[in-house]
């Protein structure tokens, strides 16, 4: 399992430098990858362009951008040009539907059909990514474009947590993006059935990512109970409560990976068992000594 880190919590006070300092860093020490939710007024892929020759090999992705506000042909667009100035450095465009509260309520756009606009989005997409070429038309969208590309494709993956999300994504793309998910709904609903939508459609095995706050401490309940109340959120929108329930988990800081160094080291060696390939912690400190801590054992697996 690669380990990386999960910046989004540099998104609460937006500071770019600190945002490159903070990848240059994570480069340094080796990591395999850094990723960034596409939330507020930061646009992670400009943002990786700026990344992307103080960072060396390390594997840039998007956690994620919602699809929604991005028509598939504008958002190809995008990533090729964000890979092109990357070169060959890694990028995985980490797409994914968001929450219709989000969508209806804050976008006022219609969250109608989700299942339909991720398969039609990612039929307009993938062709565009790969050729530069697309002829479709669909429910959700059409596109017919024959255009040159500025570079080559980069991955693309997409987070699915329900079971008609996670098929399209295992045909259609390179895998799923998890967040607030453990290791019992991993090995039991997440990797069966992605793993399996992939086989069919004669696609190679698909990278399961998970990102979760990640703290090592010697007061277990306390952090626990703090980030269940930072992500208290994630116990009230339906499709990560399922997977909570699934989970057996009651709060959103019961799935986090906290405690003592043998602690979180088994929960990490749980995540690996269930079937995740790459894990992106989302650093969770309270302090210098936890902050401290956790980077060490983190990096203690690279």
């Amino acid at each position: 399992m690669r380990i990386s880190l999960n910046a989004s919590a540099l998104l609460g006070n937006p500071d770019v430098g600190q945002m490159r300092d903070h990848a240059a860093q994570a480069a340094d020490q080796g990591f395999a990858g850094w990723w960034l939710a596409q939330t507020g007024l930061v646009d992670a892929l400009t943002l990786f362009t700026a990344l992307s020759g103080q960072t060396g090999n390390l594997e840039l992705g998007t956690a994620v951008i919602p699809t929604y506000p991005r028509h598939p042909t504008m958002l190809a667009g995008q990533a090729l040009t964000t890979q092109a100035v990357m070169g060959d450095q890694p990028l995985v465009l980490g797409i994914g539907l968001s929450h219709r509260p989000v969508i209806e309520d804050a976008l006022g756009m219609s969250f109608d059909k989700p299942i339909r606009h991720l398969i039609d989005y990612l039929e307009v997409l993938n062709p565009l990514l790969e050729t530069g070429a697309v002829d479709y038309d669909g429910e959700a969208f059409t596109a017919h474009m024959n255009t040159a590309r500025p570079g080559n494709a980069p991955s693309v993956m997409v987070a699915a947590l329900g079971e008609q999300a996670l098929k399209a994504a295992g045909r259609r793309s390179d895998g799923t993006i998890l967040w607030m998910v453990g290791p019992k709904t991993i090995a039991a609903h997440i990797a069966p059935v992605i793993n399996q939508a992939a086989a069919d459609a004669g696609r190679k095995a698909p990278r399961i990512m998970c990102s979760l706050p990640t703290c090592v401490t010697d007061d277990e309940t306390a952090v626990r109970e703090m980030m269940s109340e930072m992500f208290a959120i994630y116990g009230q929108l339906p499709s990560y409560r399922a997977m909570l329930d699934r989970e057996g988990a009651a709060q959103p800081g019961d799935v986090a990976i906290v405690g003592s160094e043998e602690q979180v080291t088994a929960q990490l060696d749980a995540l690996a068992a269930a079937g995740t390939t790459d894990f992106a912690a989302l650093e969770f400190g309270r302090n210098d000594n936890e902050n401290a801590r956790t980077r060490a054992l983190l990096m203690g697996r690279l």
